[in-house]
């Protein structure tokens, strides 16, 4: 199963955002993720309906955040995104009548639970803000890193 990767991207993509003073075009943000403007323009739409960044049409229209990057955490991009499943690691058979397979269901049920609980509590303690402070940590260490490397 290929994972989800738009959270990481989406995150990527809005502290990108927060270094430029102008909205950004669709097409800007594309580039930055080597993909296609209308798919960030459909999964920019779920952050926009969230408050995460608004959208401006026209001549100097584009993406710019919604609000400080210290109100965002990754749990609300995340539910923004739709709340895509966190593992890929399911139960064979849903109802099984095998007492054995109805054990490890509930196992595995309590295990995956507790961990996409701990998971979302992560996300949510964890903001747009102390991210983008990692990374001028890493770019005080490199200030000479190429530009490719750094996309500010």
């Amino acid at each position: 199963m290929k994972p989800d990767t738009r959270l990481s991207a989406m995150l990527h993509l809005l502290l990108h955002m927060a270094e430029r003073e102008n909205p950004v075009t669709s097409e800007e943000l594309a580039r930055y993720m080597h993909g296609n403007p209308a798919a960030v323009r459909r999964t920019m739409a779920g952050l926009r309906g969230a408050g995460i960044v608004r959208s401006g049409k026209g001549h100097g229209g584009g993406w710019t955040l919604g609000r400080p990057l210290s109100e965002i955490t990754l749990a609300d991009v995340h539910i923004a995104l739709g709340a895509p499943g966190l593992f890929a690691i399911g139960s064979r058979t849903p109802q099984p009548s095998c007492l054995v397979e109805q054990a490890v269901n509930a196992s595995m049920q309590e295990t995956l639970g507790e961990a996409e609980r701990l998971v979302h509590a992560r996300l949510r303690s964890i903001t747009l803000a102390s991210i983008d402070a990692d990374f001028r940590a890493r770019l005080a260490q490199h200030p000479t890193a190429p530009k490719e490397h750094r996309h500010v």
